[in-house]
């Protein structure tokens, strides 16, 4: 037979371990924030092309980005102008064309593209494509008889002072950056009168290493036509390395949107006499919690579906009001089990603490015992008349409505708002309040009924605090599965049977005999 300790144990972790689990997945795969008001920074990346035509027809392709590991894409709009504008999806990838029959003069056609860094994210199914075949490679493509032989002393001497091919790539950057470079680098670079970077690729191409361009935008916000940022990717042994051309090996920029990786070119033109392609990048802020549901909107998440979120905003509106009431539960058992406090009434606090989220906690406690103290004084005179509960307690109730009812009129007169608030106080709640206080006091005395009522409001105070706390609020309404947790710590302190503090507290002065 299970024992119904383990019983309850269990099921406290099961309901944690779900909530726990809900959450957690909300925020890593869906990008639900944590933390209420949290900003995201959205950049427009917008790609913009300068053409100036020949008088025929013409055509502009631009290879369009894929998303890549911590940088999400949102959006993507191309504007074609005058141009026909069409999407084609190839092996190679995606990319945009442009193409008109007659084409004179000078014009501009843009693509932007709006994304976000995010450090969890991880696409799938995008492939590993653009890296250089290096078995493929003919040196007589590229080099002439007179030219291997300075290519070949470039490569004997990085290979001396390298180990791999990481290495290999580091040490042809660096030579060709060198202040006073080799005479072989000098020959090279004199007989082909390539670039740079076109001769550092072409000696990595014919050293048999697979290497490939990793062209981009480094994501800061005001740039203006800027030229794409091409970094050196190498394939390595146990990782690839990056390098850029100018400054040898580097880390990827974290804030560094790729557009291409590839060795061909990021855009081509036919029937142009001019073409120039620049970036410019912009930054916004943008709530996380609208974001993310943007995102599942674009993506048809079915599980965000069916969250709070869809609910009309005055459904909405009263579920962050009830998702509360866990909360002040959870205060009013810890300090009626643990602590020991005694009440008026079980959850009467929390009631109290919702009506002091409305009014603010100073005013609501001056309109709190403004009434308590008139209807006590009211109810004191009914006792005298000798009159039946059903009817004592009803009339207990229109006397404190006239009470509210006098406060607003008289408040509103005197120019003070906060006690408009008062109609949020509930009303039966307080009569019945009033009317155990007068029975307490008639039984018990003075002291125990001050005990209780001021228990109560203890408690009330501190739900108040834990009910109007801006991240508790904002956990409550967004991931309302961590009130599984909330329901397990109820549980597990419902089998709490050893001495409350104030108990503890009591006995103390037995302790020192």
């Amino acid at each position: 037979m299970i024992s119904s300790r383990f019983q309850i144990l269990t099921i406290a972790m099961l309901l944690a371990m779900g909530g726990l689990f809900v959450a957690w997945y909300k925020v890593v795969y869906l990008g639900v924030p944590v933390t209420p008001h949290d900003k995201r920074s959205v950049f427009t990346v917008t790609a913009e092309i300068d053409l100036e035509g020949e008088g025929g027809p013409a055509a502009v392709s631009l290879r369009m980005p894929t998303e890549h590991k911590g940088m999400k894409v949102l959006e993507r709009e191309g504007e074609a102008g005058d141009f026909g504008l069409t999407v084609a999806s190839l092996e190679s990838g995606s990319f945009l064309h442009w193409t008109k029959r007659r084409f004179d003069g000078r014009s501009k056609l843009f693509y932007k593209v709006t994304v976000t860094p995010d450090a969890l994210y991880n696409p799938k199914g995008v492939a590993d494509t653009g890296w250089e075949r290096p078995t493929d490679y003919d040196e007589t493509q590229f080099w002439a008889a007179s030219e291997q032989a300075a290519a070949e002393g470039i490569l004997n001497e990085a290979r001396e002072h390298s180990a791999d091919a990481v290495s290999l790539a580091a040490q042809l950057i660096a030579m060709f950056n060198a202040k006073m470079p080799s005479d072989a680098v000098k020959a090279l670079s004199a007989k082909t009168n390539e670039t740079r970077v076109t001769l550092i690729t072409a000696l990595l191409a014919r050293e048999k290493i697979s290497y490939r361009k990793v062209r981009g935008v480094l994501l800061e916000d005001g740039q203006k036509k800027r030229r794409a940022v091409t970094y050196l990717e190498v394939r390595g042994e146990n990782e690839n390395a990056f390098f850029s051309f100018k400054t040898g090996r580097i880390s990827l920029p974290k804030q560094f949107f790729v557009w291409y990786r590839g060795t061909s070119a990021m855009m081509t033109s036919k029937g142009i006499a001019r073409a120039k392609l620049r970036f410019s990048v912009s930054e916004s802020k943008v709530s996380a919690s609208m974001l993310s549901k943007r995102e599942a909107i674009r993506q048809g998440s079915d599980f965000l579906n069916f969250s709070l979120d869809t609910l009309p905003s005055s459904q909405q509106n009263a579920f962050k009001q009830l998702l509360l009431l866990p909360i002040g539960a959870l205060v009013v058992v810890i300090f009626r089990i643990l602590i020991g406090v005694r009440t008026m009434g079980t959850f009467m606090p929390i009631l109290f603490a919702l009506a002091f989220i409305q009014t603010t906690l100073v005013s609501g406690l001056l309109m709190f015992f403004a009434i308590l103290s008139s209807g006590l004084i009211v109810r004191s005179y009914l006792s005298r008349l000798q009159l039946l509960l059903v009817a004592r307690i009803s009339a207990v109730i229109i006397v404190v409505i006239g009470i509210m009812s006098v406060m607003s009129i008289v408040s509103f007169k005197l120019g003070i708002d906060e006690v408009l608030k008062i109609t949020f106080f509930p009303m039966i709640i307080l009569s019945w309040t009033i009317e155990r206080m007068s029975i307490l006091w008639e039984e018990a005395g003075a002291k125990e009924a001050l005990t209780q009522g001021g228990g109560s409001l203890v408690v009330a105070i501190a739900a108040f605090f834990a009910m109007d706390n801006g991240f508790i609020r904002h956990l409550t309404f967004t991931f309302p599965e961590l009130l599984l947790i909330v329901l397990s710590l109820v549980i597990l302190i419902g089998r709490y049977t050893g001495y409350r503090l104030s108990e503890l507290v009591r006995f103390a002065p037995l302790a020192d005999r």
